[in-house]
């Protein structure tokens, strides 16, 4: 039996393309979403890979669908914590209940996921640990102090995660996507789409296949000594 690889976020934007990259790459993939059932269907109807509905916020919600992915397909080596929301607004408007929703899912979801994950890889010496943060958790963002604080948490997650798991054979690495071509940036308006990219010095969007690329390689073998890292995949658009 292969590896098995757990995408949360993974059956649209840059989850799917992850969960596809992982799958090519010989992996057994699980892929996890929150409530687009539809969006699920088609993607598992398409590329084959199983998906698994649950809230990464709910910790017993995120241990119980381990179990059953393990159950499905064996022991999770491979934890890509993608799955993220936006509830932007600028801060003196933001409200706690947008404060909260971005918070339970980009930060502690990434703890609720890790956290049941970990005793497996620790048992087993061995496992991979992909957060993807962005480049607002680096730099900030105007009306996104709670989507920013949650990336830049993860960073701190991933540093930490790192020390504590290198004697045990498991690595924990970051990726921080800049602006990539998915559904939801596509569908800004396209005087809006040419201003982000005019900021960008490589002058277009990032796919999401680039950042799959990042992923692929973390997961490897090849990347057993790079631990507590962050890649930024931005286009030069800015350098932590």
């Amino acid at each position: 039996m292969g590896r098995v690889a757990l995408v949360t976020g993974g059956t649209r934007g840059i989850g799917a393309a992850i969960a596809k990259a992982l799958k090519a790459d010989g992996y057994e993939v699980a892929a996890t979403y929150g409530g687009n059932d539809e969006a699920a269907k088609a993607f598992s109807d398409d590329t084959g890979i199983a998906t698994y509905k649950w809230s990464v916020a709910d910790y017993d919600a995120c241990k119980a669908g381990l179990e059953k992915v393990e159950s499905d397909l064996g022991p999770v080596d491979v934890l890509v914590n993608n799955a993220g929301i936006t509830r932007d607004a600028p801060f003196h408007k933001m409200t706690p209940d947008q404060w909260r929703e971005v918070i339970d899912t980009n930060l502690t979801g990434v703890f609720n996921m890790t956290h049941v994950c970990w005793p497996g890889m620790r048992e087993r010496k061995f496992g991979r640990v992909i957060i993807i943060s962005s480049i607002n958790g680096q730099k900030g963002q105007f009306g996104q102090v709670n989507y920013a604080a949650s990336k830049a948490g993860d960073l701190g997650i991933v540093r930490s995660l790192a020390q504590e798991g290198a004697s045990k054979g498991i690595t924990a690495n970051a990726i921080c996507p800049g602006y990539i071509a998915t559904e939801m940036v596509m569908a800004v308006p396209e005087k809006v789409r040419e201003a982000i990219i005019g900021q960008i010095p490589t002058g277009r969007l990032g796919e999401p296949e680039e950042i799959a690329r990042c992923v692929s390689f973390l997961a490897s073998d090849d990347a057993g000594f790079i631990n507590g890292s962050t890649i930024s995949a931005n286009g030069a658009q800015f350098f932590a």
